[in-house]
């Protein structure tokens, strides 16, 4: 079936082949349009969402307000550069503070961005502690199995060897800690490690919390020893996990905090959150950005926030998520190649026993029309819309039955 402009799957797929970079193995659907938690290829079949564009429509697809912000934000002004004043960048800046407990934002374009904004900070900061000294604190540490991103210095603190090994070599001086091992951070947290990068929930490592215990142990490590705890909160944050951030759930404070993609609810926004003493190492020149904070992402972003917060989303999150995870387990009590659920609110994962296994129950739910996706290879991924209910929670358990017996049916490994 043809769609606007004339073009069908097939079309697009030829086209895309001929003319655009190969860096994505993309699912053969041609999405359309979206309301809510559902999203609608070229031939009219419905789709329920429970990936979000991988954490990023948290109000869902075409919610009025936003559709609202957008229209009448575009109609007045959407670019200034940030050589100027505009109305939006202080009252959002102050929003997420106030959320978070820091003191200052900046806004950029990305989450790989705001973490290459964090990861320049943190060795100004450094370097400003320690002006005339001729070996500044400089060394990162981040933890096995992260993701942090894809540019440069993002791809250098993710630790799984496929997306750093074609670009090597690699921003030096970072090393890697096995997660919620205090004696491996200990043994690698020297008085040359300028920063420690974590995030509270694994998102692309397969839905991981951290022990609260360790986290709290890296956080009185830094804070003796003059590191800056960066928290990257770019899937888990806003709300996502039924707290704002995720580090909320353990009682701990970071020195530096990204968010990015729920921010504006699908257009390109991201922020990095940071103390005032931090803050402070970070004069006019030493960074910036061209696009990043335009009025209308953050206009879009406070409407985002004023819904998340009017709505008391978190709450609903962390209640209709505990629903969700009741029956995920409900699934893993008749499924045996199911090992694990794990993840808070609605940042959920379930590990299947093997990747192929994973494979195809993503292939057959969306065949079924619940839109999912694997992550660590055996990890099923789950990030719906904020929006979602428990009726439509309800329904894609329903599937995920038929699809978990169908791929037990036919023996897949």
């Amino acid at each position: 079936m043809s769609v606007m402009g004339g073009l069908d799957l097939a079309t697009v797929q030829q086209q895309e082949s001929e003319r655009l970079l190969q860096t994505y193995e993309r699912y053969p659907i041609l999405l359309t349009h979206g309301r809510g938690c559902y999203v609608y290829d070229a031939a009219g079949k419905e789709y329920l969402d429970l990936l979000s564009g991988i954490g990023v429509t948290a109000l869902g697809h075409a919610h009025p307000a936003i559709t609202e912000a957008i229209a009448q934000q575009a109609g007045r002004l959407v670019h200034t550069s940030n050589l100027f004043y505009h109305e939006f960048q202080a009252e959002l800046g102050q929003k997420l503070t106030k959320l978070s407990g820091l003191s200052r934002a900046f806004f950029c374009n990305s989450g790989t961005e705001a973490v290459e904004g964090a990861l320049k900070l943190a060795r100004a900061f450094a370097r400003a502690q320690q002006p005339e000294s001729k070996r500044p604190k400089w060394r990162i540490l981040a933890f096995e199995n992260s993701f942090h991103g894809r540019t440069y210095g993002s791809v250098s603190i993710t630790a799984t060897k496929k997306y750093r090994a074609p670009f090597a070599p690699l921003v030096p001086g970072v090393g890697f800690v096995k997660a919620n091992n205090g004696a491996d951070f200990d043994k690698k947290f020297d008085d040359s490690v300028c920063a420690v990068v974590v995030e509270a929930i694994q998102g692309e490592g397969g839905i991981r919390p951290v022990n609260p215990e360790f986290l709290r142990h890296v956080r009185e490590v830094t804070r003796n020893r003059g590191a800056v705890l960066i928290a990257d909160e770019i899937q888990s944050g806003l709300g996502r996990t039924g707290h704002w951030f995720a580090y909320q759930m353990y009682d701990v404070l970071p020195d530096v905090v990204t968010v990015a993609k729920p921010l504006a609810n699908g257009l390109p926004l991201g922020a990095i959150l940071v103390s005032e003493p931090v803050a402070a190492a970070i004069h006019p020149g030493m960074h910036g950005t061209t696009f990043g904070g335009g009025p209308l992402a953050c206009a879009v972003a406070l409407k985002v926030l004023e819904t998340i917060e009017r709505q008391n989303l978190p709450a609903h999150n962390a209640e209709v998520g505990g629903y969700f995870r009741s029956r995920l387990e409900g699934l893993k009590a008749q499924h045996k190649f199911v090992r694990e659920v794990r993840g808070a609110g609605l940042m959920l994962g379930a590990q299947v026993d093997t990747a192929g296994r994973a494979k195809a129950i993503v292939k057959e739910a969306m065949a079924r029309g619940v839109i999912l996706n694997r992550t660590n290879d055996k990890v099923l991924r789950f990030l719906p819309p904020f929006i979602i209910s428990q009726q439509e929670i309800d329904r894609a358990i329903e599937v995920l039955e038929g699809v978990f017996g169908q791929v037990e049916k036919d023996h897949v490994k």
